[in-house]
């Protein structure tokens, strides 16, 4: 004679099978949205300096001085952040979190004394956390869209160090959004090394082309050194006054 289970089936929220499932997606998504959101309101973060770069690059090897550089230029802006007046001493470096560019900032951030976040992304290679963020601050997300999110939403400055298809893709994300203006303020994009993104990418030609108005090449500067950068920084971001976080990137209606 079989028996009947009495027991009662786990709540929805609580049932990890559900939770995995692909019905359940929309719950994931929106989830990766609401835990930095509670973090980022809970710690006071109300902008951030965001460094992109290759996870490829060392601290030794081919291309180790930008390592060097991005470390260095990091404990330089949050040195900066913290003796600045209201609004720059609550911005944070922010990074991918993973290994290579992403750990150099982080790490000279840490080692200025200041809170620094990771945005990291769980793939097959390469990306690994590091040990330098903020343990309130240090993200995992599954979906590259919800992480680009984050960047683009408290971003006040960008830096984009030399790197490959992943930093490309996040500079081009901001780069549109800024030339569209899709995000309703002023984001100071600085290329730092020159020789090499003159060679990547041909500007001056979409501008000769027709593809892009020669007026877009300001959206963003270069530079080959962190003082360089960092005077750049601090006279773009020193001028725009933060009272509450960024709004998200939005359409605007015509009328705006």
């Amino acid at each position: 004679m079989s028996t009947i289970d009495t027991g009662r089936s786990p709540l929805a929220y609580k049932n990890e099978e559900f939770l995995d499932s692909e019905d359940a997606r929309p719950l994931r998504i929106l989830a990766e949205y609401m835990q930095p959101l509670q973090a980022f309101e809970r710690e006071g973060i109300l902008g951030t300096i965001v460094f992109f770069g290759s996870a490829r690059i060392r601290p030794t090897g081919p291309l180790s001085r930008h390592y060097d550089d991005a470390r260095e230029l990091a404990r330089l802006v949050t040195g900066w952040c913290a003796g600045a007046p209201h609004p720059a001493d609550c911005f944070v470096v922010c990074t991918g979190g993973g290994p290579g560019i992403m750990e150099a900032a982080n790490r000279g951030a840490a080692e200025a004394g200041g809170r620094t976040i990771g945005l990291n992304i769980g793939l097959p290679h390469e990306q690994q956390p590091n040990s330098f963020t903020s343990r309130e601050l240090s993200f995992e997300f599954h979906y590259f869209f919800m992480r680009k999110l984050w960047f683009a939403s408290l971003a006040r400055a960008m830096v984009v160090f030399p790197g490959g298809f992943g930093t490309l893709d996040e500079f081009f994300e901001i780069l549109t959004l800024a030339q569209t203006r899709k995000i309703d303020r002023t984001i100071p994009i600085v290329l730092y090394g020159s020789d090499y993104w003159n060679e990547v990418i041909n500007f001056e030609a979409l501008a000769r082309h027709g593809l892009i108005d020669r007026e877009d090449l300001s959206l963003f500067a270069f530079a080959d050194e962190p003082n360089a950068a960092l005077a750049l920084l601090g006279r773009c971001v020193e001028a725009e006054p933060v009272e509450k976080p960024p709004a998200f990137a939005h359409s605007k209606r015509p009328e705006d």
